[in-house]
């Protein structure tokens, strides 16, 4: 079975206010999403494919009641809090945070961790306090993925090297896996592989030979978990990825990079089915 991921981010926001939404008023956006493509994906079966999107918490009600019984799109959260309600200890006192329970409760089967824009957030808090221990983000991104597992949430966890980490890859990533999934139950787990090095304008995408190393390495040091590429599956690289027997499937943002940028249902459901081959 392939996996396919649609990480949303802040494509919400309109054009005028500098951002790249002209799908839908930001009121319907999230559920403009959902029925612009449940009909189609409802025609893979579960053994093709599953497809999970991740929502702004703004957009989850409505992508949820826009799912009318669906049962091929499930719909996640972007991030979580690492500490949850407890049964006689805290009933709620996460004020600005959200929770796994909190997430679970508006609808959500499962959330994004440890995504590079996430662990470049958490890092820079820390640079602030003079904290530059690369682990200290793994610890914190464990606790968040335990926290979602005994919410009952499934979780996409991003691991990826940049630019100055290239040369030791095997290290940072070996620390972002055994850390990040210390004492963690890995039956609730896939793995998204972003080579952050490669992934923004002007950069060089990374290349079919070393996603596929970095796969591989990824699934031994696993024991075999779903592998996405979380570089951005698009049109241009769907059947490049299709051919790498130790990917499992894809992340998809954006569309469109150029002209009219943004997300687009049509084109997103493009994509699916030039990497599904159906």
């Amino acid at each position: 079975m392939k996996h396919i991921y649609l990480n949303l981010k802040r494509f919400d926001i309109p054009k005028e206010e500098g951002g790249v939404n002209s799908i839908a008023p930001i009121n319907g956006w999230g559920s403009y999403i959902v029925e612009h493509t449940k009909d189609a994906l409802a025609a893979y079966s579960e053994e093709e494919a599953e497809f999970i999107m991740y929502l702004p918490e703004a957009h989850l009600l409505p992508a949820v009641e826009a799912l009318k019984g669906s049962s091929r799109i499930a719909i996640g959260a972007q991030g979580i809090h690492r500490e949850d309600v407890s049964s006689g200890g805290n009933f709620g006192a996460f004020t600005s945070n959200r929770t796994g329970k909190a997430v679970k409760a508006l609808g959500c089967a499962s959330v994004l961790i440890g995504h590079c824009e996430e662990r470049k957030d958490k890092a820079g808090i820390m640079a602030e306090a003079g904290v530059t221990d690369t682990d200290a983000v793994n610890r914190i991104l464990n606790q968040e993925i335990k926290a979602a597992i005994a919410a009952g949430l499934t979780v996409l966890y991003c691991i990826g090297e940049n630019d100055t980490e290239m040369d030791r890859w095997q290290e940072v990533l070996g620390k972002q896996l055994e850390i990040g999934l210390k004492d963690v139950d890995t039956s609730k787990v896939a793995i998204a592989y972003e080579p952050i090095w490669s992934i923004g304008p002007g950069k060089t995408p990374a290349g079919k030979e070393y996603i596929e190393k970095i796969a591989k390495f990824v699934k031994e040091r696993t024991g075999g978990l779903p592998v996405a590429y979380g570089g951005g599956l698009k049109a241009d690289n769907a059947a490049m990825l299709a051919s790498i027997p130790e990917i499992d499937g894809g992340l998809i943002a954006l569309t469109r990079f150029q002209g009219d940028i943004g997300f687009y249902p049509e084109e997103y459901l493009e994509i699916i089915r030039l990497y599904l081959g159906k």
